[in-house]
């Protein structure tokens, strides 16, 4: 083991127990000559919610824009059901991004138009529904986000967790294969935060979806996380792989130990402190 990987640390006995869904092979995350992360490799089974975890600035966001083609890596590859996303044709990527649903941290609705609006964009673009079925769609989806009623509200009349719960709607619109949440909690209270990972476990069951998760809030982290990476800023490679409250209770690698655990040593030291 290298130097780099030396404090690596993988957990959780059912990791092999589903197929694989989407394989990560030696990829290297790089602007130019500054490497953000190397030799990335682990695999996202079937249905299940995975963790893309670690501190600030160490990769999240950018390794999920990697896993969506939105950022070509320097080296390595990324496959779907064994296709080879990264070098395939952009006819075959075209085809597969469609099962993809994104929800990116700003949420990113369009001010200008509705909810239904807004969720209907996906299915404006990629189907040939017509307009009063990609309203029916629409209402259904934000339906199953809790936003039923909703359909003609503008994105400034409701609240930042009704947003995020739009977003879910729209990132769900064409029932993808693949959903991807970056920082899905971020800017919300932690009444809100916990519903939406219930949203979370709830859509994971009923579209039968595989969901990669970037997060840095244990909560969550916790609630929904079958499986994770943890990306290691000081090493600028992975830390740790396996389910998180494993890895949690066994790790060896002291920097993920922190991660995991901050919350009670901040617990301890204003217990001390007091």
């Amino acid at each position: 083991m290298t130097g780099a990987m030396a404090n690596f640390t993988k957990s959780g006995s059912d990791a092999t127990a589903r197929p694989a869904h989407i394989d990560v092979r030696g990829l290297t995350m790089a602007f130019g000559s500054f490497v953000v992360m190397r030799d990335l490799t682990f695999s996202i089974r079937h249905s299940e919610i995975f963790i893309i975890m670690g501190g600030s600035g160490c990769g999240k966001s950018t390794l999920m824009r990697h896993l969506i083609g939105l950022i070509e890596p320097a080296a390595g590859e990324v496959l779907y059901d064994g296709v080879n996303f990264t070098s395939a044709a952009p006819e075959e990527r075209e085809a597969m991004l469609r099962r993809f649903g994104v929800l990116y941290q700003s949420g990113a609705l369009w001010s200008s138009m509705t909810l239904a609006e807004n969720v209907g964009l996906p299915l404006g673009e990629f189907t040939d529904l017509a307009p009063r079925e990609i309203r029916e769609i629409a209402s259904l989806k934000l339906a199953l986000v809790g936003l039923k009623g909703f359909e003609d509200y503008y994105p400034s009349q409701i609240s930042g967790g009704m947003q995020k719960r739009a977003g879910l709607a729209r990132a769900i619109a064409l029932d993808p294969e693949a959903l991807f949440l970056d920082e899905p909690s971020a800017g919300l209270d932690p009444v809100s935060s916990r519903l939406l990972d219930e949203l979370i476990l709830q859509l994971r069951d009923s579209l039968g979806a595989t969901v990669v998760v970037v997060t840095h809030e244990l909560a969550s982290i916790f609630a929904i996380g079958d499986n994770s990476v943890f990306l290691d800023a000081e090493t600028r490679t992975m830390g740790a792989l396996g389910n998180p409250r494993e890895l949690r209770d066994h790790t060896e690698n002291p920097r993920v130990r922190r991660f995991l655990t901050r919350g009670e040593i901040n617990l301890e030291s204003a217990a001390h402190n007091g």
